[in-house]
This record gives structure tokens, C-alpha cells and sequence, in this order.
């Protein structure tokens, strides 16, 4: 791994692997938050009523939740290049079917489905840790997850006007399917022009699949309590959709779902112990152990910065429309500035990393965005446009720089493991976004904006429990001898 500076204007080597990750990261969020911009038309066409309309905003990361979990465990032990070719083909099907939709419930369930698109993120975390050593990884993942998170701001920009050139009413239809298109063939492109790591270089597996390897007994019973709010957010999801919700489902089917649920954990819970059984016979060697704390208060700062940009991105051109009183179009370009400051803020907040302490950035970050979403809660139709825009791209500048600083921290707490761990704070990401926007459903946009804001103080009391990474990690190569990885 080259340990030289940046060059972001180079194709190849490292920066290359980086060029074509982000891109595909971009086009995941580009396919996954195609509806958003388009909720108007497609409430329009379809004669949906504003309920509706919310229980696809929540169908829409559910699915991710599950999905980033297997998606990291899947990484890990395939490689991220056949992974993201895989989850580009795939969506781009599901994506012709929101397209062809013709009922709430074919649409509902298309969106359901394009919630594992979102897993996307995760597999591009493990690559570029493969590419980058320690002191630039905060930076290159935050490059990695700005550029590509923009995907949904280039969604909110261009597809209004694409439906519109279109024209008519499947003009939305159309500029679905075409994102649909561009996945189809990015999958090919992908897998035809990267390698999972640097020439000479070993891609460490976990020793075990079914579960995250842990390294003593309390971890083992935190990890099983950190998996409970995913199972949590899921049975939450399907009361959204129950009689007592939007009615979606029936309520034997809610309660299948639930006892699923209840069944699913279980089951994950004899698979985590069946690959960390061994830590109740003999303690690890502290050669080769990590805390899982660090895991778990990373899992909840993601809740907290990407979780609420999920639900932001979602519910913000509606926002503005119904305060501002203005055109779909613009509502969508002003809502856009959200997820525009991706392209500095992401980066920046691994640059912060990188520089100035994994711990100290991450804390200024989740106070910053504690501060912003209050000043939100504030917007009303009084205000001039100007500064309630202003306001959002402040409040989205920390939300941003705090997922950088999040992804600067996983990759430096176990190599072999980083698509699991990434898996697992992305899925809390999804979390927060079902929770958030269950939230919303039942509140106005003002107190929503504040449960976020609470949330985020919170978080940042927990943030304070993390330890700065130091050192070095072990990993165990094929023949049995031990390679120590700089963490610093």
C-alpha cells in the first residue's frame, strides 16, 4: 500500500480504486433515492393518499438494515469486487420494477426490495481499507462516502427535470428506469477494472462465518444486546404497516412477521456463539483482541449522522414545498443542499480524523449537528428561503463530517472484520432513519427535527466512552506467522 500523498487527479494505483468505488457508491444512491425527488409525480399518477406516501419513505431503508449485516459478511469473505458488481445487477431489476409499477402495493413492495441497494456503502469501506494505510484512510473513506453519498443530491438535481423532458404523466417512469440502466452496466464496468487489494497483498478472511468473531465474554453480551434495536426497528416497521398503521398487512401477517423476527434472533444468537464458543473455554491471547465497545458507540453515532440524513433526504423537498409554497422542481433543487454537502463535508470529517484525533473529531461533529437540527426545528414559512437553506447545509456540513469521522474509525479496529463492522454501523444508520421517520409520522416536521437533536446529545455522552485507536492490529496470514497493521 502506497503511504504517499493523495494525488485525486491520478487514475491509477490506489486513487484509481478510489475513482471507481465512489462511482459506485454514487450510483447505489443515485438507484436508491430515485423516488424522493419524484414523490409528487408518483403521488399524482398512482392517486396515493399522504400515508402512503410515508410508508414508502420507511419501506425504502428497511430492507437495508438485514442487508448491510449480510452484505459485511459477505464481503469479508468474497471480496468487494464481485460483491458490488453483484448488488449493482441485481438492483437494477428491482428498479425496473418500481419503474413498471402500477399499484401502491407493487410499488410498496419494489421499494421494500430496493432497500438492499443501500448495502452498497458497506462493501466499498472494505476495499478502500485494503488500498490505503492508517493515516489516509480517514480521508480516502471520507472521499469515498461524500462523493458517493451525492448521489442522492444528483437524484433530487436531475430526475425532476429528466421525467419533465420525458413529459407526461409516466415522465417519472421513465427517469427511474434510466438509473436502473446505469447500474446495469456500472455492474460490468466494476468488476472489469478493480482488484480487492494491491498486488502482493493477503485479503484477510474471518476464521468463521454466522456471525461477528468477539474476543471475551463481556463482548459477546454486548454484541448480542447491540443486535436487538435492528431486530427492533424491523418489528417497528411492520407495526407501520399493521391495522394499527396504514393497514398494509394484515394483522396475521404483523404477527408472523413479529414472531420471525423473534425466531430470526434467535437463531443469529446460536450462530454468534457457535463462532465465538471458544472465548467461554480459553481467554484470547491480548495479542489478538479488540474491544467491541469501540463497535458499539460507533453503531450509535452512525444512528445519529446518517440515520437522520436518510430521513432528512426523504421527508426534505416535501418539507420545503409545504413551507415555502413552491414548484416540486425547486423544492427538490433547495432540498438538494442537504446531501450536496457530502462532496467537502465527508472528506473533510477524515481529513479531521486523520490529523487531529479519531475521538476529538468525532465528538465536535455530533455536538455541531446537536446544534444545527435545533436551529432546524426553527424553520418556518416567516423565514426568508435564503437562510432556512443556509441552515440546512450548516446542521448537514456536521452531520456529514460526523459520518467521515465514524468510517475513519472502522477500519482500524479489526482488518479482517472491517464488512462486518461497517456492516453493523451502517445498519444502525437504517435504524435510525426507520425510527426517525416513524417519528415523523406521527409529529410535525419542527419536533422531528428536535427528537434528532436530543438523540444526537445523547450520543455524544457515549461518544466519550470510545478509545483513540493506537498501535497496531495482528492478523494471521494463511502459513500460521502473525502481520502487524499500523492503526496510527
Amino acid at each position: 500500500m502506497s503511504s504517499q500523498k493523495l494525488k485525486l487527479l491520478s487514475f491509477s494505483g490506489n486513487t484509481r480504486i478510489l475513482h471507481l468505488s465512489w462511482m459506485a457508491f454514487f450510483i447505489s444512491f443515485l438507484v436508491w433515492f430515485n423516488h424522493a425527488p419524484l414523490l409528487i409525480s408518483i403521488k399524482d399518477s398512482l392517486g396515493l393518499t399522504d400515508a402512503e406516501i410515508k410508508t414508502i419513505l420507511i419501506l425504502n431503508v428497511a430492507l437495508t438494515i438485514p442487508a448491510r449485516i449480510v452484505v459485511g459478511m459477505l464481503v469479508d469473505k468474497y471480496g468487494p469486487k464481485i460483491m458490488y458488481s453483484l448488488l449493482l445487477g441485481i438492483s437494477s431489476f428491482i428498479c425496473f420494477f418500481f419503474a413498471m409499477a402500477e399499484s401502491f402495493e407493487q410499488l410498496a413492495a419494489a421499494r421494500f426490495m430496493l432497500g438492499f441497494v443501500g448495502a452498497g456503502f458497506v462493501i466499498g469501506i472494505r476495499m478502500i481499507s485494503e488500498w490505503y494505510p492508517a493515516k489516509q484512510v480517514g480521508v480516502a473513506e471520507g472521499i469515498y462516502g461524500g462523493w458517493g453519498n451525492f448521489g442522492s443530491a444528483a437524484a433530487a438535481m436531475s430526475l425532476p427535470t429528466i421525467a419533465l423532458l420525458f413529459g407526461g404523466e409516466d415522465g417519472w417512469r421513465y427517469a427511474v428506469a434510466l438509473t436502473g440502466v446505469i447500474a446495469l452496466v456500472y455492474a460490468f464496468i466494476y468488476y472489469n477494472s478493480v482488484s480487492d487489494t494491491p498486488k502482493g497483498s493477503t485479503y484477510f478472511k474471518p476464521k468463521k462465518s454466522g456471525g461477528m468473531e468477539v474476543t471475551s465474554k463481556g463482548d459477546f453480551y454486548l454484541y448480542l444486546v447491540m443486535n436487538i434495536p435492528m431486530y427492533a426497528a424491523l418489528a417497528l416497521l411492520a407495526w407501520k404497516l399493521s391495522p394499527s398503521g396504514v393497514s398494509m398487512l394484515s394483522e396475521g401477517v404483523t404477527t408472523a412477521i413479529y414472531v420471525g423476527l423473534v425466531a430470526l434472533y434467535a437463531f443469529q444468537v446460536s450462530q454468534i456463539y457457535k463462532v465465538n464458543k471458544e472465548i467461554f473455554v480459553k481467554p484470547v491471547p491480548e495479542l489478538h483482541r479488540y474491544k467491541f465497545k469501540q463497535v458499539a458507540v460507533l453503531n450509535l453515532a452512525y444512528l445519529a449522522t446518517f440515520g437522520s440524513e436518510l430521513a432528512v433526504v426523504s421527508m426534505l423537498p416535501l418539507f420545503f414545498s409545504n413551507t415555502f409554497d413552491i414548484t416540486a422542481v425547486q423544492a427538490g433543487l433547495l432540498a438538494s443542499g442537504f446531501a450536496f454537502m457530502n462532496l467537502v463535508s465527508r472528506p473533510i470529517g477524515g481529513l479531521f480524523s486523520d490529523k487531529f484525533g479519531r475521538k476529538k473529531t468525532l465528538s465536535i461533529c455530533i455536538a455541531g449537528l446537536a446544534v444545527g437540527y435545533y436551529v432546524m426545528s426553527l424553520i418556518t414559512a416567516e423565514w426568508a428561503i435564503v437562510f432556512a437553506v443556509m441552515a440546512t447545509m450548516f446542521c448537514s456540513f456536521f452531520v456529514q463530517a460526523g459520518e467521515g469521522a465514524v468510517f475513519a474509525v472502522v477500519p482500524l479496529i479489526q482488518r479482517r472484520l472491517t464488512g462486518q463492522v461497517a456492516g453493523m454501523a451502517g445498519a444502525y444508520g437504517n435504524v435510525g432513519a426507520v425510527t426517525f421517520l416513524t417519528v415523523l409520522s406521527f409529529v410535525s416536521a419542527q419536533t422531528f427535527f428536535l427528537v434528532i437533536a436530543a438523540t444526537a446529545v445523547v450520543t455524544l455522552v457515549a461518544v466519550q466512552f470510545m478509545d483513540e485507536p493506537s498501535g497496531q492490529m495482528a492478523e494471521v496470514l494463511p502459513d500460521g506467522t502473525v502481520q502487524m497493521i499500523d492503526v496510527h
